[in-house]
């Protein structure tokens, strides 16, 4: 078996900390968790979404075929076992016997080569298409095995199977239903779905793994962070995730409440859409990120509930470019790039489209007018709903500049292949850089994990010198919830983002 894809990484959290939790108790079995979810939830086809809003929720959905430890070290999954040949191009898997999908079906290796081959076809429109870019055939020799050959080395291919997006598989011919009716083989089965209200999910009795001690999760969706978090004290709510920021001290004292937090949770980054007329011009972005103090706009924004950082790569990876410092702000230094550019005071006339779904974005947007006004930038702060936004700016992409954040891309290959690659998925912002294209594609077949990391930080430099996007910070993670709910210290995947309800139970 192969960790070589994991470049010696160590666990995604720096700091995984249960305050106020109550005793040690032997689970019981029984009860609906009404989660309050801070955001809203999209597109239900695993392969189709691109938003940790719904993939938090389709993580008790759907198993994939290999998984990652509290170490993010690769382990079997719905396959029992998996092998590397030592060339490289070949992956062989032995699929666990046993296993049931939600519709009822047997899980064989078939359903898991159908998996793959959906993900892999361009028609079906999956965010993680290129994971299977390099894969030459898949086979099935029996019922239980799947093989997979390469045309090359892809280094990260493992690890980018750990993740349920790519790795998932769905019974065979699910497709058509997966978008509305999601069917896997995780430990909750889908139920429904209320647009913009809430998710409903109810134990799956004959999960591999063992059934779940809940009778059923409901996750709410309230964006609003007050209201997320009366809802949690009237009782209305067992649990809420991302606890505002602003009340982050005064709840981890309430005695009343159990709180979790870990570092990262994810990062944050400011874009500008490198297919717009001024952001062609490597000295524009430069000076839009100089006008940036990210430390005020982190204490401002964020009530200091993060970390400044220059990279996207997760702090504890080997691959985390330790040399990178943020640029410090300077207006005036910003002010005379633009008067280099070709752009005086009064000249740039920007629209800034941020979501609602990230109250703190709108909040920040709002601190960075004043900058941008200094430097002599009109900044023009449009608010979109989520649903808004990923139609304008993450399909259509249709923006001048707009602030997101990413979870869970833990693995390098994911990171920058899929948001720096001309024809990376999650590459909304027209970035079309040969440089980065080498690069990233070089580490693909580079099975050495230092030389891996080290064109990893290559990538990493190159996004900076280029203000590419302008990487703001990491934020950390957070939930709260009831003394009654138990297994907390179970509820946060490996990857820093997913929340995994399998051993969460409640007291009768």
């Amino acid at each position: 078996m192969s960790t070589a894809a994991l470049m010696g990484s160590t666990a995604v959290f720096t700091n995984l900390t249960t305050l106020s939790v109550v005793a040690q108790e032997t689970p019981v079995t029984g009860g609906t968790l009404i989660w309050g979810h801070s955001e809203t939830v999209q597109n239900l086809d695993m392969h189709q979404t691109g938003t940790a809003s719904t993939s938090r929720v389709l993580q008790n959905v759907h198993s994939s075929i290999v998984t990652v430890d509290a170490n993010l070290n690769v382990i079997p999954g719905l396959a029992e076992s998996f092998e590397e040949a030592p060339d490289g191009l070949t992956y062989t898997f032995k699929m666990r016997p046993g296993v049931k999908f939600h519709n009822g079906a047997t899980l064989t290796a078939t359903d898991a080569k159908y998996s793959f081959e959906r993900c892999k076809d361009p028609a079906t429109g999956a965010v993680n298409f290129e994971v299977f870019n390099n894969v030459a055939s898949m086979e099935t020799p029996d019922e239980m095995t799947l093989v997979i050959k390469m045309s090359q080395i892809n280094a990260p291919f493992l690890s980018r199977l750990a993740e349920n997006g790519a790795g998932v598989i769905m019974p065979k011919d699910s497709g058509d239903i997966q978008g509305t009716t999601p069917t896997g083989a995780g430990p909750f089965k889908f139920v429904s779905y209320e647009a913009g209200n809430a998710v409903t999910l109810a134990r799956f009795d004959e999960y591999w793994d063992g059934p779940a001690y809940l009778d059923g999760v409901v996750a709410r969706e309230i964006t609003e962070p007050t209201v997320r978090l009366t809802g949690l004290r009237t009782g209305e709510l067992h649990m809420i995730n991302d606890i505002p920021p602003d009340r982050m001290e005064e709840i981890k004292g309430d005695t009343s409440l159990q709180t979790v937090s870990w570092f990262p949770l994810n990062f944050d980054f400011i874009n500008m859409n490198n297919d717009f007329e001024p952001f062609k011009n490597p000295k524009v972005r430069q000076a839009f990120d100089m006008v940036i103090d990210k430390e005020l706009l982190l204490q401002g924004a964020l009530w200091g509930q993060g970390k400044i950082t220059a990279s996207p790569s997760y702090p504890t990876s080997s691959a985390y470019n330790t040399a990178l410092l943020n640029r410090a702000q300077d207006i005036a230094g910003a002010k005379a790039l633009l008067a280099e550019a070709g752009y005086a005071p009064g000249a740039l006339k920007i629209v800034f489209k941020a979501t609602t779904n990230y109250p703190y974005h709108i909040e920040a947007a709002q601190i960075l007018v004043e900058w941008f006004r200094e430097a002599g930038v009109e900044l023009t702060i449009e608010q979109l709903t989520w649903a808004d936004w990923l139609s304008q700016v993450w399909t259509d992409k249709d923006f001048e500049m707009s602030m997101m954040n990413f979870f869970g891309l833990w693995e390098s290959d994911f990171l920058y292949y899929s948001l720096y690659h001309s024809t990376g998925g999650f590459n909304y912002r027209h970035i079309n850089d040969p440089v980065i294209d080498e690069l990233v594609t070089r580490a693909r077949v580079t099975v050495d994990g230092t030389a891996r990391a080290d064109i990893y930080k290559q990538v990493q430099q190159r996004v900076f010198d280029e203000a590419l996007d302008v990487v703001i910070w990491f934020r950390n993670g957070s939930a709260a919830a009831q003394t009654s709910v138990g297994g907390l210290d179970t509820l946060v995947h490996p990857n820093g983002n997913a929340l995994q309800f399998h051993k969460v139970w409640l007291k009768a």
